[in-house]
């Protein structure tokens, strides 16, 4: 049986067809003090995947609530799928305003505080596209990235001319590929990206001709947009086709999106790992597959 946080309720839906599994009913309440409640009445499997991607502390909270629930109520196995992974790019204890990663005493490393809270509660963990697949290390349980990327390339519109699949840098440049060999056409290439703090990023456009082609970057998050933003800014300089943007997770926090919209960006396309008008396609395929391997 399928339980969902209230921010995964879509691909819960999509991966209980998928998997042809029973989606449980699941209530959400809020209390005058502010804390919170989800709950499973009725609930009754030997088996419970708990679907939460953990954008806030409102729904790390209900997951942990829920693995509960399905344990009180008999569940043998509980498996958590982590859509998306909340704290998962904090994975080494940087301070604000540092531009280098390393030790900083005094300062948390967050991805291992959030992946041990919900190792207590599970026997499986599957999360998908992090940022880094390190951090399936800090689980106390099997964890295991999925790669939902190829994904991205079902919305793509089929009349790409000559495409070029760009990556903001090169350690996402697997994402690229992916993407590009999904789509089953287009050559691939990354923006040259140096980090001057933990806020600011210096973008270099790399040598590649993107005259009259259509351009597509893409990535595994979106959060602010900015970086996106630039990177697609320096592609227009250079009279680029169409730009389109891709990621496995949109979040688009605040004015992202205009950001995009501003830059000259054409459309974006994002996942169901976090739901937002932009999730264009759903991980519900490649998520289900990797639960019954």
């Amino acid at each position: 049986m399928i339980l969902s946080t209230s921010t995964s309720q879509s691909l819960s839906a999509s991966l209980a067809d998928e998997l042809n599994e029973p989606l449980a009913q699941v209530e959400y309440r809020s209390f005058p003090d502010g804390e919170l409640l989800a709950s499973a009445p009725g609930f009754e499997d030997d088996r419970a995947i708990i679907v939460a991607s953990t954008v806030s502390s409102d729904a790390h909270l209900e997951l942990l609530q829920l693995q509960d629930a399905a344990r009180e109520w008999g569940a043998e196995e509980v498996v958590t799928v982590l859509p998306y992974m909340g704290y998962a790019r904090q994975d080494k204890p940087l301070a604000p305003g540092r531009a280098e990663e390393g030790s900083a005493p005094g300062y948390p490393i967050s991805a291992r505080a959030v992946a041990r809270a919900v190792s207590t509660g599970t026997d499986r963990v599957l999360t998908v596209n992090p940022h880094e697949n390190a951090v399936c290390d800090f689980f106390d349980v099997p964890a295991e990235p999925v790669d939902a990327a190829g994904r991205l390339a079902e919305p793509l519109p089929a009349d790409l001319a000559d495409p070029v699949f760009l990556s903001p840098d090169e350690g996402a440049l697997d994402i690229a590929a992916t993407v590009r060999d999904a789509y089953g056409d287009g050559t691939t290439d990354y923006f040259e990206k140096h980090r001057l703090s933990d806020t600011e990023v210096e973008m270099r456009p790399s040598d590649t001709d993107v005259t009259d082609r259509d351009v597509v970057v893409t990535d595994d998050i979106i959060a602010t947009g900015s970086t996106m933003s630039e990177a697609v800014a320096l592609l227009q300089e250079r009279d680029v086709g169409r730009v389109f943007v891709t990621a496995v997770h949109p979040v688009l926090a605040s004015n992202a999106r205009t950001k995009l919209a501003r830059a000259g960006v054409e459309t974006v396309y994002g996942t169901d790992t976090v739901e937002r008008v932009v999730s264009a396609v759903s991980v519900a395929p490649t998520v289900a597959a990797a639960i019954d391997s």
